[in-house]
């Protein structure tokens, strides 16, 4: 019966999908498509900073450190360290902030560069995680879709849409972008549902790494400012920790946790209907601004919506009812 409704969702919604809904402290489970990858966006940020805390736990590096964060060496990302002017003084924990709250690209390639991917797919090997794979540093996933598009790169790309002689040359250009092999999942940072859900799972129950470090993304996840995605499938009282990830015309996903202060904890994850796509919202519109592929523009609510997942924690954050992940594409083929 669910899986029935699930499908309509995301029929009505125009797009292909899977869910995966695990208990915390239960066996309780539901799933649907759940080994499909599918195109992780800015929720593939949780492990950075897994990694991060992890290392920091673990003596490896000091999370208290202070780095610089220069424009010239900025990641395109619409907000953020990206319109920066002068050069910043940040320490690596709030650059971790930064990363999971905004979801600032130029702190999270500076991350990836300091923790290394090597690392961060070591850790999720030995936590079982292995469909969970970083492609590399968001600048490099810019840089693949731009070469894509027959130019050098993302900035080459965006500087001849700017220079275009008419939007519609700039939306053709954009329309290429979006259909990019770069952007399959395998090629560009992807995740399967079912190990999202599992991952928060594990960093709910401590044992992703140190149990400080579990505590440190949890704390994190709860101070994001994006709130309209899974936190929209509850009322007032129901604290979300949720990290948003959105690629426009591939993704917009919500990966979480949830809790009610004061009650017992809920048993269910919970999963809301993904937008529609169509003729009203056509993705060669949504172009690049600061340089970014989210085109530093909040998406429509017509945008498909992929990867989601949520978790129930107690009210002291510590494990819950359960986990739940969602995944969903719409219908359309690469070049």
């Amino acid at each position: 019966m669910i899986e029935r409704r699930l499908r309509q969702v995301f029929s009505e919604a125009g797009c292909e999908g899977s869910v995966a809904a695990l208990g915390v402290d239960s066996e309780n489970r539901v799933m649907f498509g759940d080994a499909e990858p599918m195109v992780a966006a800015s929720t593939f940020k949780i492990v950075v900073a897994l990694e991060l805390f992890c290392q920091g736990a673990e003596g490896m590096l000091d999370p208290t450190e202070r780095v610089l964060l220069s424009p010239a060496r900025a990641t395109p990302g619409g907000q953020g360290f990206c319109i920066f002017e002068d050069v910043a003084e940040v320490s690596l924990r709030d650059a971790a902030r930064m990363m999971l709250t905004i979801s600032d690209n130029t702190a999270t390639d500076l991350l990836i560069r300091r923790v290394s991917l090597s690392r961060v797919h070591d850790r999720l090997g030995r936590l079982g995680l292995d469909r969970i794979r970083l492609a590399g540093t968001i600048q490099q996933e810019f840089d693949a879709v731009g070469r894509d598009t027959g130019h050098a790169g993302w900035a080459d790309m965006a500087r001849a849409m700017s220079e275009s002689v008419s939007p519609a040359d700039a939306d053709r250009i954009w329309e290429r972008a979006l259909t990019s092999p770069s952007l399959r999942p395998g090629r560009i940072t992807s995740a399967t549902a079912g190990q999202m859900a599992a991952l928060l799972q594990l960093i709910w129950l401590d044992r992703a790494g140190p149990a400080a470090a579990c505590r440190a993304v949890r704390t994190l996840l709860g101070q994001q400012r994006l709130t309209r995605k899974i936190a929209t499938g509850f009322g007032g009282e129901v604290r979300v920790a949720a990290k948003s990830g959105t690629l426009p015309g591939c993704a917009s996903n919500d990966v979480g946790g949830r809790g009610v202060p004061g009650r017992l904890p809920v048993r269910r994850g919970g999963v809301h209907p993904a937008g529609r796509t169509g003729p009203e919202n056509p993705a060669a519109r949504l172009r690049p601004r600061c340089g970014g592929p989210t085109g530093g523009r909040t998406p429509s609510p017509a945008a498909p919506v992929p990867l989601k997942a949520g978790l129930t924690s107690s009210p002291a954050g510590r494990p819950g009812g359960a986990a739940a992940a969602r995944a969903c594409r719409p219908r359309r083929h690469h070049r």
